[in-house]
């Protein structure tokens, strides 16, 4: 019997595009590659659904609370990073929602220096700064009113923790 070849499998990530006022919530975060603006985002942890990591995300990286209303997209992405040459496949699930409490008290994840507002005029001037193109695409995505229901995304009991 052959082996089996080793499986390409992309990096699973979530994110939140965040609005108020016209305004979008950010995140400046310190890269490889420099100072980058970001959505809050991160990866899927294992036990937790693609909803349940970007509230977690959210938290960590802004401190606040964060309900997930629903789904703007599902995003396949693949870039190569400057300083290594790693060629990278992102799948992200971009969620928008509202914010909830400030915790204050909280410490930001490492590498976060700080949160922002800025408003889609400012953000398309900055495309340089962005993590990713996908910064972007996701808050045009949300603009042009692109929403589905967050139980499109189904997540068997058995991925969750405890089960």
């Amino acid at each position: 019997m052959r082996a089996m070849p080793n499986r390409w499998k992309p990096n699973v990530t979530v994110a939140a595009v965040i609005e108020q006022g016209g305004r979008f919530l950010l995140v400046e975060e310190d890269t490889a590659d420099g100072l980058r603006l970001n959505n809050p985002a991160g990866h899927l942890d294992p036990g937790e659904s693609p909803e349940q990591a970007c509230v977690r995300e959210v938290l960590e990286e802004t401190a606040y609370d964060f309900t997930a209303t629903a789904l703007v997209g599902i995003y396949l992405n693949r870039f190569t990073r400057t300083r290594t040459g790693d060629d990278i496949t992102y799948l992200r699930f971009a969620f928008t929602g509202t914010l909830g409490a400030h915790h204050a008290w909280r410490s930001l994840d490492d590498g976060i220096v700080r949160t922002v507002w800025m408003t889609p005029d400012e953000l398309r001037s900055c495309a340089d700064r962005h993590r990713s193109p996908l910064v972007m695409r996701c808050i045009e995505d949300y603009l042009a009113g692109q929403r589905h229901p967050v139980d499109m995304i189904h997540t068997d009991a058995s991925v969750l923790r405890g089960s």
